[in-house]
């Protein structure tokens, strides 16, 4: 069974000398239970993906083709104030800083609340036990109290738990974590995501987890999905990706994470950087900075492959061609 289904999705961007396209034919499911990683390079179009899927794109950012379903239902489509009833209710949102997704003048109490009689048949005494509920489920020490405090008497890592318990509010079905634990230091970074899969399996909500840190999806993640310049490079099982990468890229991405068994002056790099929207080369987007590129990669580009156990969108896993690279 499928909980989120993206389908070719397009993101474009006009502006005054022509269209950027900034999301390239996106395609990807995600089940019920799941977590999904979504991880790549600053500017792949992860953060864009997650905004695209709970209609937070930024005007003048557009959907200009493809679509995305929710629970067999099409959400990519719908008019604002439905979308807005569905962020919350089925989607809860987790972004990076948590004092840009809590207001400064409410108490984190009232927040919660008003979050969950929004969107619950519930009153007043039931949503506030309900949040009390929530902060202790999240982690936060003496909830009844601290109900009443506001956002600034908490530090960086309660917070993030309150933004947590704030996504959860409504008993979503789907939870699009983006950079959860970026702005956190790494002893808070490590709850914050074992608390993000206790929370999830318990309540059995997907995850779509999107990060550029890949220590982060190898504790966390079912599947991982690696974008480059807008679109999906490798998707497959995370110890699949991780251990036998497929596509170049992921590859590079692999060897770039310092192993403390291996004792090596030098850490791994791949050359170059990833190419401005506005100068995507023909062919595979990669192409230039791949070790193993050859004529086909920079005149046709890849669709995602079958490459063992996962899937890549590289022309080394063309089986009908034979290729020598």
């Amino acid at each position: 069974m499928t909980l989120l289904k993206v389908d070719n999705l397009v993101v474009e961007f006009p502006n005054r000398r022509g269209t950027l396209r900034a999301l390239d034919d996106i395609s990807f499911e995600i089940a019920p239970g799941e977590i999904l990683g979504v991880v790549g390079e600053s500017g792949a179009g992860k953060s864009l993906t997650g905004a695209a899927i709970i209609g937070l794109l930024e005007p003048p950012g557009r959907i200009a083709s493809g679509q995305v379903l929710l629970e067999g239902q099409r959400i990519d489509t719908l008019p604002a104030e439905q979308m807005r009833q569905i962020r919350g209710r089925k989607i809860g949102a987790i972004f990076q800083d948590p004092l840009t997704s809590l207001n400064p003048l409410y108490t984190v109490g009232r927040q919660l609340i008003e979050t969950i009689q929004a969107h619950l048949p519930v009153s007043a005494a039931e949503a506030r036990q309900r949040a009390i509920g929530l902060l202790e489920d999240t982690g936060i020490p003496a909830a009844r109290e601290r109900i009443d405090h506001f956002p600034h008497q908490f530090s960086g890592g309660m917070r993030q738990r309150v933004v947590i318990a704030l996504a959860l509010a409504a008993e979503p079905k789907l939870v699009i974590a983006d950079e959860p634990t970026t702005a956190l230091d790494v002893s808070i970074q490590a709850q914050i995501i074992s608390l993000l899969k206790r929370v999830c399996r318990e309540r059995g909500a997907a995850v779509m987890l999107i990060t550029h840190d890949m220590g982060v999806i190898a504790e966390t993640c079912d599947r991982v999905a690696v974008m480059y310049a807008g679109r999906i490079a490798e998707i497959g099982p995370v110890h699949e990706v991780i251990n036998k990468p497929a596509h170049p890229y992921s590859m590079g991405l692999m060897a770039a994470i310092p192993d403390i068994t291996v004792d090596r002056e030098r850490l791994h790099q791949i050359d170059g950087a990833m190419p401005r929207l506005n100068a995507i080369p023909p062919g595979c987007a990669y192409n230039p900075r791949c070790p193993r590129a050859f004529e086909r990669c920079s005149r046709e580009r890849p669709d995602l492959l079958d490459a063992g156990a996962t899937r890549a969108a590289c022309w080394l896993h063309d089986a009908r061609a034979e290729v020598t690279a």
